[in-house]
């Protein structure tokens, strides 16, 4: 037996209604990729990660590109990438972290895609981030501290997506079950 793609809202009655890319934006370790990349498969959609795209597009990682360059070049490939990927095509695209604080960005993410801040507790987050050594922002540093400063400058402009939804600690697929129901309304 196939269990049922949410709970409470089967996928079928939203998808098509889906007529934009979905966009997840939040800090970093809230999970938009994994969660992304469940939420794609859920609702048959092509995934794509930004920062996946911007390294492959300078033939570099994330944190070489901070190292070798600074964040300001960072962002503004970052900037290129994303708008590249705003061709109009339905699918879901998890941004970095701080993609949503450019002014340009957001503006062309509000008017041409679904928005959805996915939201954690900085202690989830912390714990999130400290698994791995790849996020230049926290590299050698207090996470919790790091994300604490991150959210205080940028839940402003995470809350102007129009859908909010909190990541936890349970399973990803309930969060995922949160975004479609999201979806829904």
């Amino acid at each position: 037996m196939t269990p049922t793609p949410s709970r409470k809202t089967p996928v079928t009655a939203i998808k098509p209604r889906i007529d934009k890319p979905i966009v997840l934006v939040g800090l970093m370790g809230v999970g938009k990729s994994t969660i992304g990349r469940r939420l794609a498969s859920r609702l048959g959609l092509p995934f794509v990660d930004s920062d996946d795209e911007i390294e492959a597009a300078a033939g570099m990682t994330v944190g070489e590109l901070f190292e070798n360059y600074g964040e300001d070049y960072f962002r503004d490939g970052e900037r290129r990438v994303i708008a590249r990927l705003m061709d109009g095509s339905t699918k879901v695209i998890a941004t970095g972290g701080g993609a949503f604080v450019n002014e340009d960005t957001r503006a062309l993410i509000l008017k041409d895609a679904i928005a959805i801040w996915l939201d954690a507790d900085i202690e989830i987050l912390a714990e999130r981030v400290s698994r791995r050594d790849t996020r230049p922002l926290v590299r050698d540093t207090d996470p919790k501290m790091v994300l604490g400063e991150l959210a205080a400058k940028r839940n402003r402009f995470y809350s102007q997506a129009p859908i909010h939804v909190q990541s936890d600690e349970g399973a990803h697929e309930d969060t995922v079950d949160r975004i479609i129901e999201a979806l829904a309304q």
